[in-house]
């Protein structure tokens, strides 16, 4: 807590809820912001992966600990906690993202009057949600969407959906170019595949050369639709040189009941921090997902030139250019996703220009430094309605 402003700089603060957040969604980006005069400090729940991801970027952490799940004491502990820390730093901007540390951090900004404060919207915890905890989840985003000064969507979807919940955007609607929080790096994707044997890993992942291999990254979750994975593995509709490659902490029962069987086309890889490594032994990305932000995962596999089928629900729908880039499919419809595969396995070609027409949409339009951008445009006030830049 003995973090103290620089004299003469910027001061940006930068919240997330948990270490794993300012690891995987905040890469390079703090480092930029530092290196471009501003004085960062990074506010999380104090864990091995703050720290690891503000000695990464060069920045200092002050922890405060945040409950991720509703819980008044601890909550109110923590906007006490986050008050103090703003009114000691006096920071220019405040950057916030992830639910709890979006809703602490936007109310400390609003009450010790930081000029700009960003609530970087990553997803709607309230979608999918229903009953009295759908109303609660809608209640924290009006309060934090009603203390900041601007609301950055990660996608045009998402900011459709906040419109048509009544959320209160008005005058406040940002989007850098065609979405994304942080880009991606096509450049280090491509070199670390490259650098993998690729049948070297698909021999140890029990992979033929043969072998369509579909990849899969995230939480193996229903909310992911890995379920539609399950089915669509068990049909006897699919190319048999389709196999499924999981990458990720196995939560679904259905998928753990379908890697027990011996005929079974699925392959698991539990979590690694090498996923663009993993990416060489792919063929296409599938994310059959019921609900997104924008899914990072997307851009990574296209960077690699992957093709990608993924669904129309809100976020997922804007990472992909369906006959294009790859296809969309309906939440849920496993025969579309059997369907969307077969071709790609039975049309090498067309795999091939669509993972490269992915290629080229993110070298334009999901560039790191163009987003990062985007956001200092948005924390120094100077948002344009340049369609390659902010738009209100």
């Amino acid at each position: 807590m003995g973090v103290r402003p620089v004299p003469g700089r910027k001061r940006l603060v930068v919240g997330v809820t948990v270490g794993m957040s300012a690891d995987l969604l905040l890469r390079g980006q703090l480092a930029w912001f530092r290196e471009r005069g501003w004085d960062v400090t990074l506010i999380s729940t104090p864990d091995d992966q703050a720290q690891r991801a503000a000695t990464r970027e060069g920045v200092e952490l002050l922890g405060i600990p945040m409950a991720r799940g509703i819980s008044p004491l601890s909550d109110l502990t923590g906007l006490v906690a986050w008050v103090r820390a703003l009114r000691r730093l006096r920071p220019d901007a405040v950057n916030v993202g992830t639910p709890k540390a979006a809703l602490l951090g936007s109310i400390a900004a609003w009450l010790t009057r930081v000029p700009r404060r960003l609530y970087t919207v990553r997803g709607l915890r309230l979608e999918g949600s229903s009953g009295p905890l759908s109303r609660v989840l809608w209640l924290m985003e009006w309060v934090t969407m009603r203390a900041a000064t601007d609301v950055l969507f990660v996608s045009a979807s998402l900011a459709e959906e906040a419109v048509r919940r009544r959320l209160p955007i008005a005058g406040k609607k940002r989007l850098i170019g065609q979405g994304s929080s942080n880009g991606v790096d096509a450049a280090a994707v491509q070199t670390r595949v490259s650098q993998v044997d690729r049948d070297a890993l698909r021999a140890e992942l029990g992979l033929s050369d043969e072998d369509f291999v579909v990849g899969f990254v995230g939480r193996i979750n229903p909310d992911k639709g890995t379920d539609v994975i399950a089915r669509a593995s068990r049909s006897a509709e699919l190319d048999p040189r389709v196999k499924f490659l999981m990458i990720g902490s196995l939560e679904s029962p259905e998928l753990r009941a379908g890697l027990a069987s011996p005929d079974s086309r699925l392959r698991h890889v539990e979590w690694t921090d090498d996923v663009w490594g993993h990416l060489a032994a792919m063929d296409a990305l599938c994310l059959p997902t019921l609900r997104e932000g924008f899914p990072n995962v997307v851009l990574e596999a296209a960077a690699a030139g992957l093709p990608v089928v993924t669904t129309t629900a809100t976020g997922a729908v804007d990472s992909v250019v369906d006959g294009e880039t790859g296809f969309l499919i309906p939440v849920g419809d496993d025969a579309a996703l059997v369907a969307r595969l077969n071709t790609l396995a039975d049309q090498p070609d067309l795999a091939a220009s669509m993972g490269a027409a992915g290629r080229q949409r993110v070298l334009e339009h999901f560039g790191q430094e163009q987003i990062w951008r985007g956001i200092e445009h948005i924390l120094t006030g100077h948002t344009t309605h340049d369609t390659k830049g902010v738009i209100t």
